[in-house]
């Protein structure tokens, strides 16, 4: 979370800035004659590109707003008509994040669908086979940001932004690393492209979109521009990373460019029976979320994870134990836990909309008792998203792992503009407990544990126990009801069991923040098992 002072400085120096002396046109004009003319530029409409793409992930960090993880390393071949608005991108990504696997798939980008082709699915989870077919159309939210990052990555954009004067503007200059930039804002649909020069040869330095994040908020996300190299007499950036929030994000080197290529017509071909059914360009996007997770490869191909494409409709509550429930039919659970007069939840997954959901369908379930407390088992995105859905709407107390607390601090404090939530409209303070050893809670009729765990996945990560249903809750160590067990433990599910071990507590099951429930009993038996 560091980086988000830094954007604020840069929003406000950018806002304080005046706007550069040049005329829209003029230093358009100056642009497209530093990349070879207009010309030159026209025989890039049409291009084939070969490279190699890592990726990184900074809210899957070992620590709370440590160092980020490298997710994956990747080899690519895309062939791109820019004016049909057709591209394909041939994939070997090799993960190393949150397991090592390697994908190898195509994507095929048209104006009205999107299709993915081969993935393979040997080893990935039944739920993730099911949103994620070997052959399948995208999802509306997926295609729209495949087609937004190729606009802002074409050779030919500033083609575009010539050709489309009315969506084009000054923008004031922006200051990066200490370096002033003249910019032009350029309306991409309802995206806002703020594109930014190098002060000296005029070549386009990055792109820039102002992106809604649920734990960063308002996040620059730059396409940055280095390494330019003649490509049939334009020029090409050949060094091409996006960088969030001034962390590098996503890192390409192109190795081989050819211009004006013969592509053959089956190259963008999307079979018919996909076709049929394929979803349009969604609207509403929650760009970062659909980009990052593809970049870890654990996305599930959905447009139920929008903001309004009703992400909660397949969920449902689960009774587990009595008093206790999990929300189900997703990818992400949280665990309610009833007391006398108040509620305590286990996690916050997805983001706002499923959140929102838990929330009310807890009302129903528990009318009259708030979630007083909401409990998070570690600070991963996909788990802690909806942190502040819960603030806003129940004024919960948020209970954290040791160390975890000023990270959720500036989750709370980040801004959201953009598109904002809950809890920028109605803002609400918040108290946050960190929880260093063991956390209890109870009534006098049950007690709710949160109890800290050494692990191999998160720092500051901790498990639920309610002793008087022997229920537990444990999420990424162990996915009850969803992990096959090996021959012995995995280093998650082993932390688990020297958990269970050190504090004392006497588990019959356990509840997942993924899968569903299972006895702990055949943990145990692997795990001791000669």
């Amino acid at each position: 979370m560091k980086p988000i002072m830094t954007l604020f400085a840069a929003l406000i120096l950018a806002a304080l800035a005046p706007a550069h002396a040049a005329e829209p046109r003029q230093l358009l004009d100056q642009a497209i004659r530093a990349l070879g003319g207009e010309q030159a530029l026209a025989g890039l409409e049409r291009v084939a590109l070969f490279g190699v793409t890592r990726f990184w992930e900074p809210e899957q960090s070992h620590a709370p707003g440590g160092e980020m993880r490298f997710g994956a390393v990747a080899t690519f071949r895309q062939v791109r008509d820019t004016p049909a608005g057709l591209s394909r991108t041939d994939w070997v990504r090799d993960y190393q994040y949150p397991a090592r696997r390697t994908y190898t798939f195509s994507e095929v980008v048209t104006p009205e669908a999107g299709y993915v082709k081969g993935i393979d699915s040997t080893t990935r989870t039944k739920q993730s086979q099911a949103n994620d077919p070997p052959q399948h159309a995208m999802s509306g939210v997926r295609l729209a940001a495949a087609q937004r990052e190729l606009a802002r990555s074409a050779p030919t954009l500033l083609l575009a932004m010539k050709a489309a004067p009315k969506a084009l503007a000054a923008a004031p200059d922006q200051t990066v690393n200490g370096l002033r930039h003249p910019a032009l804002r350029y309306r991409w649909r309802d995206q806002d492209f703020i594109v930014m020069f190098d002060p000296d040869s005029r070549l386009p330095s990055r792109v820039r979109t102002i992106d809604a994040d649920p734990i960063h908020g308002d996040s620059t996300y730059d396409l940055v521009f280095t390494n330019w190299r003649d490509v049939g007499g334009a020029r090409l950036a050949h060094g091409q990373d996006y960088v969030l929030n001034g962390m590098t994000v996503v890192q390409t080197r192109i190795t081989e460019a050819a211009p004006n290529p013969t592509i053959a017509a089956e190259a963008f071909a999307i079979p018919a029976e996909i076709r049929a059914s394929a979803a349009r360009p969604a609207g509403s996007v929650p760009y970062q979320w659909v980009l990052r997770r593809q970049n870890l490869g654990v996305y599930l191909d959905s447009d139920g994870i929008g903001y309004d494409t009703g992400a909660a409709s397949g969920l449902k509550l689960v009774e587990v134990a009595p008093g206790i429930s999990q929300t189900q039919g997703g990818s992400h659970n949280s665990l309610i836990v009833e007391l006398d007069s108040f509620l305590v939840v286990f996690d916050a997954p997805i983001g706002e909309d499923q959140a929102k959901w838990t929330i009310e369908a807890a009302r129903a379930k528990y009318p009259g008792k708030p979630v007083k407390y909401l409990v998070l088992t570690h600070h991963h995105m996909d788990h802690a998203n909806g942190t502040r859905t819960f603030v806003a709407m129940e004024g919960s107390t948020i209970v954290v792992g040791k160390g975890a607390k000023q990270h959720f601090r500036e989750v709370l404090a980040a801004p959201h503009r953009v598109h904002p939530d809950l809890l920028a409209r109605k803002p609400r303070k918040a108290e946050i407990v960190e929880v260093d050893g063991q956390w209890k809670v109870g009534d006098g009729k049950r007690q709710v544990l949160a109890l800290l765990v050494d692990n191999p996945h998160a720092e500051a990560m901790l498990i639920g126990y309610v002793p008087d249903a022997r229920l537990g809750f444990v999420t990424d160590l162990w996915s009850p009801g969803r992990d096959v067990l090996g021959a012995k433990p995995s280093p998650g599910q082993g932390a688990l069991v020297a958990a269970v071990k050190k504090y004392g507590i006497e588990p019959e099951r356990f509840a997942g923040g993924h899968g569903s429930t299972a006895l702990y009993a055949d943990l145990v038996r692997i795990a001791e098992a000669k």
